[in-house]
């Protein structure tokens, strides 16, 4: 069994064991589990039912991230996306009036037209063309905006009516253990422990669980029906011209947040061939694509590659067998949930402020003398948490890159693919 894993995954090859494999799935699993919880909540405002919604949202993670490992050979996993599902709820079912299951039907439409894209050279070519600079500033913002990310849910910091955002209690007891499991990750990695996220989640969950600070819900619990939103899309009702535009930005929010998430795991975990690009590519938006549609009949919105995966890759994680590892804890999870929603959402902020701070590392490669290069990256990297969106970040970082190029006399150095992607942004803000 482990010649076979080492011949599949290329462990050897990619300087990695079973062991370490297996902490870095785990590892990304705690730092994605909060979806399980989070997603239901979200959905839930739609009237979706909440239980039935946790089934799928396993069920859509498992899948997601099992084809991932297996196909594509990468150390991601997948789940239905934060910000995906809060323009499911907000945006289509309670601001526009359309529906659940119309929105449902919206999101396996997304999907499929992912898919075709994901089939042709097309995604590929662009996101492969993408500079290099721009590839480190989308690396660097995600980080920050997981920072800020990990920050509000870990009450560092606040909502202010004046200020926007304000320093919160830091004596809380989130909020103070929050920062202390950060600084104890930080301290078990200095020292050379791969597994120094894990070990720093599982230590803030137990002494919660000890002070009485977080629930211990119990370990296993018989999983509920996915009935109520199994196969219960409208595909008919999404295909009205009115669907148009909600199709469309679900398609491009889902592509350019999984570019940027492939981009900034494979970065930080060196996983780029000679030339800066994605091996296997094609594979993995294949992966991600067809999760997006699978996900709509189980009964989930838009289903993504997770940045929480720079997790894993941090204790080590290199190859798809850590998203197997990620596909079998979500699996566990249905009878398990009890247990994984014994996880306080700060023991992740923790491990999630920890990764922000490593992938803000990419900032010393940026090509700083050179301004028509480093201001735009910067420009992309600020911009995911301060338009608290990874694609609208991206959008905006590649439309400053063509207009500074463009003013400055190097609009040859534009690849074609960045001026495309530049003008369909330009679009969307424009009429979207």
């Amino acid at each position: 069994m482990q010649r076979a894993l080492d011949k599949y995954f290329d462990l050897t090859k990619n300087s990695t064991t079973i062991g370490r494999e297996i902490i870095a799935g785990l590892t990304t699993f705690l730092a994605m589990s909060y979806i399980m919880v989070v997603n239901p909540l979200i959905l839930g405002d739609a009237g979706m039912d909440f239980e039935a919604v946790f089934v799928a949202t396993c069920c859509a993670a498992a899948l997601g991230s099992l084809v991932m490992g297996v196909l594509a050979n990468y150390p991601i996993g997948l789940a239905p996306g934060m910000g995906q599902n809060a323009f499911f709820t907000y945006a289509v079912v309670i601001g526009s009036g359309h529906p659940w299951q119309t929105a449902l039907g919206a999101v396996f439409l997304s999907g499929v037209l992912f898919l075709i894209i994901s089939l042709l050279p097309i995604r590929a070519w662009l996101i492969n063309s993408i500079p290099k600079n721009l590839k480190l500033g989308m690396t660097t913002g995600i980080g920050f905006f997981l920072a800020f990310v990990a920050m509000k849910n870990a009450g560092i910091i606040t909502a202010n009516a004046s200020t926007l955002i304000a320093l919160g209690d830091l004596l809380s007891f989130p909020t103070f253990m929050a920062l202390g499991g950060f600084c104890a990750i930080t301290a078990f990695a200095s020292n050379g422990y791969r597994s120094a996220v894990i070990l720093g989640v599982l230590l803030i969950s137990l002494i919660s669980w000890g002070a009485g600070e977080a629930d211990f819900l119990g370990i296993v619990a018989a999983p509920p029906s996915v009935a109520p939103v199994f196969f219960q899309l409208d595909i008919r009702a999404a295909l009205d011209i009115s669907m148009l535009s909600v199709i469309l930005t679900m398609l491009l929010v889902d592509v350019f947040d999984t570019a940027g998430t492939l981009v900034g795991v494979a970065t930080r975990g060196n996983l780029m061939d000679a030339s800066g690009n994605l091996p296997r590519l094609s594979k993995a938006l294949l992966a991600d694509s067809g999760s997006t549609a699978i996900g709509a009949l189980l009964g989930t919105s838009s289903t993504t590659s997770y940045i929480e995966s720079a997790a894993g890759v941090e204790s080590g994680g290199r190859t798809g067998l850590s998203a197997v590892v990620i596909a079998i804890a979500f699996i566990l999870s249905l009878v398990l949930a009890p247990l994984a929603q014994s996880i306080p959402s700060y023991a992740a902020a923790a491990a999630l402020l920890f990764v922000s701070a490593s992938m803000a590392q990419s900032l010393v490669e940026i090509d700083w003398p050179d301004i028509t290069e480093s201001t735009p990256a910067i420009i992309t990297a600020l911009m995911m948490p301060f338009s608290f969106s990874i694609a609208d970040g991206i959008g905006i970082g590649f439309i400053s890159y063509v207009l500074i190029k463009l003013l400055a006399g190097r609009v040859k150095e534009v690849p074609l693919a960045v001026g495309f992607i530049a003008l369909v942004f330009a679009l969307k803000f424009t009429f979207l």
